[in-house]
């Protein structure tokens, strides 16, 4: 793809270089990315490669971690107001959960059937129009809920060829990514956002030296407390006892 502009040309070439592939052009992405006031995180197969076992919960990465936190730090930069963050699951993720709590996501959807409901949800909850939801996903069941958000980006797995092409067909991704499931897409489509929106170099330097800025910022991230919900029947419902 071709890119018009001196300055799109280094971010954007880095990006296709790693795989990745811009199903709107980047001019159309970063307009988009401009709007956006939240994050929705689908959790197995963009945290993870969605493993599972009895017993067994699916993880998390530091890299991946690390770029949510960066992404959240240069979405809250502008008006110096914080984006909101969610997660949203089929299933109920005790690591998920552990996430969020420990790097103060506002929300966990879990045990959803019909992701496009919580997204609603949220949306009323927060004030927010969907057109300043951003979302990455990676399968089928996600579908609903990229339908509506404003950006969506793809997680592929080479297994899914024609899955991708599919959502890329039907405009239900703006961005795939490079690396797929367990090859820390959360980061790459992070540094992507950061890059588009040309605040890489002063986030990384205000995390390097906890400048007054990232304080400001850190200090409010630390006062959100997570909320739990679940579906019952088409409901939204408070979750209780999440321990």
């Amino acid at each position: 793809m071709t890119t018009s502009g001196s300055f799109l040309a280094p971010w954007v070439a880095a990006f296709q270089k790693a795989g990745a592939q811009f199903v709107i052009s980047p001019e159309a992405l970063q307009k988009k990315l401009a709007r956006v006031r939240a994050l929705i995180f689908d959790w197995d197969g963009v945290f993870n490669t969605g493993q599972k076992g009895e017993g067994v919960t699916s993880h998390f990465t530091e890299p991946d971690s690390m770029g949510s936190n960066m992404l959240r730090f240069g979405l809250w930069l502008p008006q110096e107001s914080m984006p909101i963050v969610a997660v949203i699951t089929g299933v109920d993720n005790r690591s998920a959960m552990h996430l969020a709590r420990r790097e103060h996501f506002h929300d966990v959807y879990f045990s959803i059937r019909n992701k496009r409901v919580a997204v609603e949800h949220l949306c009323s909850a927060h004030g927010l129009r969907a057109d300043q939801v951003a979302c990455l996903f990676d399968d089928i069941n996600d579908l609903e809920m990229a339908q509506i958000c404003g950006v969506r980006c793809l997680l592929p797995r080479t297994a899914s060829p024609m899955f991708t092409h599919y959502v890329v067909r039907r405009g239900l991704a703006d961005y795939v990514t490079g690396c797929g499931p367990g090859e820390h897409g959360v980061r790459e489509f992070s540094e992507m956002v950061l890059a588009a929106l040309g605040r890489y170099e002063q986030i990384v330097a205000a995390r390097m030296t906890w400048n007054n800025q990232y304080q400001a910022y850190f200090t409010q991230r630390q006062a959100i407390l997570t909320n739990f919900y679940t579906q019952k029947a088409d409901q939204i419902r408070p979750a209780s006892n999440i321990s």
